[in-house]
């Protein structure tokens, strides 16, 4: 029989009794921690934030990091516990957004049992990938957690989504940003929150990785036909095994971070999951449910990743350096340059995000061929790839992912404020 990764979900056999307890715990897990982890954004950092006091409002935001951190920490426990699989991670090593052997080289961090436990990837940074299924973001986050910057985790929401119960309000704690879906409003909105993110990035030296899908939805034979109509009104052949990418989101965004973060880059990453066939659809394969409920996962996770300097490799355009000021939360005084992109370096842009997805529907030729993003990871040797197995580090951190830490937290923060 084959596995039941590779059957389609409505083809898999009747779910059976060992799946239906299965996916009650692994429900109960998941609610019970976004209970533990939200209760104390109420109960003290939403208390904090109504504090006038700048003491009080650096302890809301250390307090808010932790929160987001302890949710990065229980999504890689739901994967550990309930639905394992492995990151195979392959690094560019030649053209355009490749890795150098001296990089390459610095990569990774083992423990003393061989197993990986960190990456040394930038630490600011702007996440792209192709959006395959809505588990994407789980894996791009759980990936954040090697990284070191799953605490600082930025993404981009529909804002009908901000007042859903618990995980709507806790995402407002963690200033995701929220979008209407009606580009007049959305990019000034798009362009002063990041502003001001990353102002806090560099004032408090904090890493920061801001999650993006220039896509804009998965593959799926809905949007299929909508990105061949894209591309017959440009006048130029469709993608493959990608949609057509959206330019115009991407570049207001690194327009607006670049002059305040000067060692941003981007950091693009081919996804590939095992089992969807070529010109089949992911979500027909894996969503949210499957995975976690029925513990059917992806054996692995396939990356390629590729990384850019956004001032120097990327033509995002005649960005001046701006003013360091931090400005408040909800300044309107955003820089028109970032707002206004001019024609020639918005076709630029896009040519160039273009041709970047261009190649990734061929490395996704090469998976669906042999079954790898890369020569390297296929080869399953040298440095341009690593397997990084989906647990946590150490055992204690299973009491961050339910914040159980938070009373210890809590004595400090009102130690300081007394002080």
């Amino acid at each position: 029989m084959p596995e039941l990764y590779t059957i389609p979900i409505l083809s898999r056999p009747r779910r059976t009794w060992k799946q239906t307890a299965h996916a009650l715990l692994s429900s109960a897990v998941y609610l019970f921690g976004c209970i533990m982890i939200h209760g104390p954004q109420l109960a003290i950092l939403l208390p904090l934030r109504l504090v006038p006091f700048r003491r009080a409002r650096k302890l809301y935001y250390e307090g808010a990091r932790y929160t987001k951190g302890a949710f990065g920490a229980l999504l890689v426990l739901m994967s550990q516990w309930f639905a394992p699989t492995i990151l195979v991670l392959s690094f560019e090593t030649e053209g355009q957004g490749k890795f150098t052997p001296e990089e390459i080289e610095g990569l990774v961090e083992r423990n003393s049992d061989g197993r990986v436990i960190a990456l040394n990837l930038p630490k600011k940074s702007v996440l792209i990938a192709n959006h395959q299924v809505y588990a994407d973001w789980w894996y791009a986050w759980t990936l954040t957690y090697f990284m070191g910057t799953y605490k600082d985790v930025y993404i981009v929401l529909k804002r009908s989504l901000k007042w859903v119960p618990i995980l709507g309000w806790g995402m407002q704690f963690y200033n995701f940003i929220f979008l209407a879906r009606s580009w007049a409003s959305d990019r000034l909105q798009l362009s002063q929150g990041l502003s001001w993110l990353a102002r806090r990035a560099e004032k408090e030296d904090w890493p920061f990785t801001f999650i993006l899908y220039p896509e804009g939805t998965l593959v799926s034979k809905d949007t299929r036909p909508i990105s061949k109509k894209y591309a017959d009104k440009l006048g130029i052949p469709d993608m493959t095994n990608t949609l057509l990418p959206r330019s115009t989101g991407l570049h207001y965004s690194l327009r607006s971070l670049a002059p305040r973060i000067p060692s941003l880059e981007l950091i693009d990453i081919t996804m590939a999951y095992p089992g969807i066939p070529y010109l089949g659809y992911g979500q027909s394969y894996y969503t949210l449910r499957s995975i976690f409920c029925d513990r059917v996962p992806p054996p692995a996770v396939h990356m390629h990743i590729r990384k850019f300097n956004v001032r120097r490799d990327i033509p995002i355009g005649n960005v001046p350096v701006a003013n360091p000021d931090v400005l408040p939360q909800g300044s309107s005084r955003v820089a028109s340059v970032e707002v206004e992109i001019p024609p020639a370096e918005a076709e630029a842009f896009e040519l160039w995000l273009r041709d970047l997805w261009r190649e990734k529907d061929r490395l996704l030729n090469r998976f669906f061929e042999t079954g790898y993003l890369s020569a390297a990871a296929e080869s399953k040797s040298g440095p341009a790839t690593v397997t990084v197995p989906v647990q946590l580090r150490h055992t204690y951190e299973i009491l961050d992912a339910f914040c159980f830490f938070i009373p210890a937290i809590a004595g400090w923060a009102s130690a300081k404020l007394r002080s």
